[in-house]
C-alpha cells in the first residue's frame, strides 16, 4: 500500500492537488485568472469610486465657492439699492446731480462686478408721460414702447451711472412693458424689498442681445400718509460677467459653471463657463439672489475613461493574471506529464508481471513436457544410446518450434511453418516425396509446440519404419478447418514397408496418444494400416485474446 502511494502520490495533499489538476487541466489556470481578474476589477472599481467621490467632493467645494461669491454680489446690489431707496424716499425728487452724487460715493468696487450699474425708473400713470417729458432739463425724448390703453403704470428709464459703453442702456426705455421685469417690479412693490427678475435681455444701444437679469427695489415717499410710489432703483446685470467674476475667486478654473434662471433647462440658461474636459458630471446648488431663485450647475473636468491610476492598476492587474494563469497551465502540465510517466511505469510494472508469470507458465509447461519425454523414452529405450537418440531428437523438435515462437514474439505462428520446420531434418529427394498441403491456419504458442512435436514423432517413425524408410514412399500432410476453431490435421503414408497389423506400439505412438492428445484438448486417432500409417489431429484455433499477453492489474496490498 505505501509503495502504491508513492508511486501515485495520492498519500498526502499534494497528490490531492496533482489528481485535481490532471482531472481538470483547464480548470485551475482559468479560475486563476478569473480570480486575480475580478480582484483586479474591484480595485479599479474601488479607485474609481473614491476618485468619483474626491471630484464630487471638489464640485460640490467649487459650487460652493462660485455661489458664495454670486451671493456676495447679490447681497451688495440689494444693499446698495436699499440705501438709494431709503435716500430716494426723503427727497422731493430724484436730482440727477444727486442721483450722480450717490452713485460716485458708492465706490462701486469689485464685490459689485457684472452689474452694469444703478439707474433711476421713475413711478409715472400713462397720463402723465408728457408732462414728463416736458420737464426742464430732461434728456428723455420719448418714452418706449409707447403705453396702451390698457397701462396702468410706466416706468421709463432716467438714469444709468456710470456712464460707459457697458452702460449704454437707452433712456426711455419702459420697464414695465416687459412682462419679466413687470413681474419682479410688483413683486418688489408687495414685498418692499430688493428682487431680482427672471431671463431678460438687457437694452443696449447697440442692438446686441446681452442675457442678464436686474434687481429692482421700490421707492416711496417716506412721509406721506398714503406712502405713492416715487419710483425704481435697479442694477442690471450681466450674466456672462457675473458668473465669470463669480468663477475667477475660485481655485477650480477648469471645471464647466453654467448659471439658471429658477431651474435647469436649455431656454433658461443665463451664462456659461465650459469646463476644459467635459466629463458630463454635474452638480447643482440653488441660489437665492435678492429673492429670485438661480441653479448653478458645476461640471466635473475629468475625462471620460478610467484614471491613469486606474489603467496602471487594470494592466497590472492584467499582466499578473496572465503570469499566473501560465504558471498554472505548466504546473497543470507538469502535473499531467507526471501522471502519464506514472501510468507509464505502472503499465511496465503490470507488463513485467504478466511476463515473469508467462514465462514461469511456459517454462513449467516446458519441462513438465521434458520430463515427460524423459520418462517416456526411458522406460522404452533398451539401450543408453537409443535413450540418448531419442531424448536428442525430441528436444531438438521442441526447440525448432520455439525458434518459431520467438520470431512470432509468442504470437500466432502458422501451421504451414511448424511442420516445415519439424520436417527438416528429412531433406525430400527423388527416393521419396512429401507433400504439405492446406488452408493458412495460425496456431496458438502451446498449440504449436504438441502439433510440431507430433509431426516431429510421426516424420521419425515414418523414417525408421515407414514411407520415409525406403524409395519411393510417399508422405501426404494436409489440414482443413471443419469448424471456425478447430483444424484437422491427417497424417497420411503410402507405398511403405507394410505395416504389420499387430505388435507393440512405439514410444512415438503412447507420446502422440497421451501427451500431445492432452494438450490439444482432442483425441488422436492413431490407424494402422497395412498400406501405410495414418494420423489425424484435431487441433485448436484460438483467438489471440485467449492466449496472448495481457496486462493483469496487481492485486492490491490493501
Amino acid at each position: 500500500m505505501k509503495q502504491d502511494e508513492s508511486i501515485n502520490g495520492t498519500g498526502n495533499g499534494q497528490g490531492r492537488v496533482r489528481r485535481w489538476l490532471v482531472r481538470y487541466p483547464r480548470a485551475a489556470p482559468l479560475s486563476i485568472f478569473l480570480a486575480v481578474l475580478v480582484f483586479t476589477a474591484l480595485s479599479v472599481f474601488a479607485l474609481e469610486y473614491g476618485g468619483g467621490q474626491s471630484e464630487r467632493a471638489r464640485m460640490s467645494q467649487h459650487a460652493q465657492v462660485v455661489g458664495g461669491s454670486m451671493d456676495r454680489r447679490g447681497n451688495a446690489a440689494s444693499a446698495y439699492l436699499t440705501a438709494a431707496a431709503a435716500l430716494f424716499a426723503n427727497t422731493d425728487g430724484v436730482d440727477p446731480v444727486v442721483f450722480r452724487q450717490f452713485v460716485e460715493e458708492l465706490g462701486l468696487d469689485s464685490e459689485y462686478r457684472g452689474a452694469v450699474g444703478i439707474g433711476w425708473a421713475e413711478a409715472l400713470r400713462p397720463g402723465q408721460v408728457d408732462q414728463f417729458l416736458a420737464r426742464e432739463g430732461q434728456r428723455i425724448e420719448r418714452v418706449w414702447p409707447t403705453p396702451g390703453a390698457e397701462s396702468d403704470h410706466v416706468a421709463p428709464v432716467s438714469y444709468l451711472l456710470p456712464e460707459g459703453e457697458a452702460n449704454n442702456m437707452p433712456l426711455g426705455f419702459d420697464l414695465y412693458s416687459d412682462p419679466i421685469r413687470r413681474i419682479a417690479m410688483d413683486q418688489a412693490k408687495l414685498d418692499v424689498r430688493p428682487t431680482a427678475t427672471g431671463k431678460a435681455s438687457l437694452i443696449r444701444t447697440d442692438g446686441k442681445d446681452v442675457a442678464g437679469f436686474e434687481i429692482i427695489m421700490p421707492v416711496y415717499e417716506r412721509f406721506a400718509g398714503s406712502r405713492p410710489l416715487k419710483g425704481f432703483v435697479f442694477s442690471p446685470f450681466n450674466a456672462e460677467e457675473f458668473l465669470q467674476g463669480a468663477i475667477e475667486r475660485a481655485p477650480e478654473s477648469r471645471m464647466g459653471v453654467r448659471l439658471y434662471d429658477d431651474s435647469v433647462a436649455p431656454e433658461n440658461l443665463l451664462a456659461a463657463h465650459p469646463a476644459e474636459d467635459a466629463s458630463g458630471v454635474t452638480h447643482s446648488q440653488v441660489l437665492n439672489i435678492a429673492n429670485h431663485r438661480l441653479v448653478l450647475v458645476v461640471e466635473s473636468s475629468v475625462p471620460k475613461g478610467l484614471d491613469k491610476i486606474s489603467i496602471l492598476t487594470l494592466l497590472f492587474g492584467l499582466a499578473v493574471a496572465i503570469l499566473l494563469m501560465l504558471l498554472a497551465r505548466l504546473l497543470t502540465r507538469q502535473a499531467t506529464e507526471d501522471q502519464a510517466r506514472i501510468e507509464f511505469f505502472e503499465e511496465q510494472h503490470s507488463i513485467r508481471k504478466s511476463l515473469t508469470r508467462e514465462l514461469n507458465h511456459r517454462v513449467k509447461n516446458t519441462l513438465a513436457n521434458v520430463l515427460s519425454i524423459l520418462s517416456l523414452t526411458r522406460r522404452r529405450a533398451e539401450s543408453l544410446d537409443e535413450f540418448a537418440d531419442g531424448l536428442e531428437g525430441r528436444v531438438r523438435s521442441l526447440s525448432a518450434t520455439h525458434d518459431l515462437l520467438t520470431q512470432s514474439e509468442w504470437g500466432t505462428t502458422p501451421l504451414r511453418a511448424v511442420i516445415e520446420a519439424e520436417l527438416g531434418h528429412f531433406e525430400q529427394t527423388r527416393d521419396h516425396t512429401v507433400s504439405i498441403g492446406g488452408p493458412n491456419v495460425e496456431l496458438a504458442p502451446n498449440d504449436a509446440l504438441s502439433t510440431g512435436l507430433a509431426i516431429h514423432e510421426l516424420a521419425t517413425n515414418a523414417a525408421k519404419f515407414g514411407a520415409l524408410s525406403e524409395p519411393g514412399g510417399k508422405v501426404f500432410i494436409s489440414w482443413r478447418l471443419i469448424e471456425a476453431n478447430l483444424v484437422e490435421l491427417e497424417w497420411r503414408e503410402l507405398d511403405g514397408p507394410p505395416v504389420a497389423p499387430t505388435g507393440r506400439r512405439g514410444f512415438g505412438t503412447e507420446l502422440i496418444q497421451k501427451i500431445v492428445a492432452h494438450e490439444l484438448r482432442h483425441p488422436v486417432i492413431m490407424d494402422f494400416e497395412p498400406k501405410g500409417v495414418r494420423c489425424v489431429l484435431s487441433v485448436p484455433v484460438r483467438r489471440r485474446s485467449e492466449f496472448q499477453i495481457r496486462e493483469e492489474t496487481a492485486p492490491s496490498a490493501s
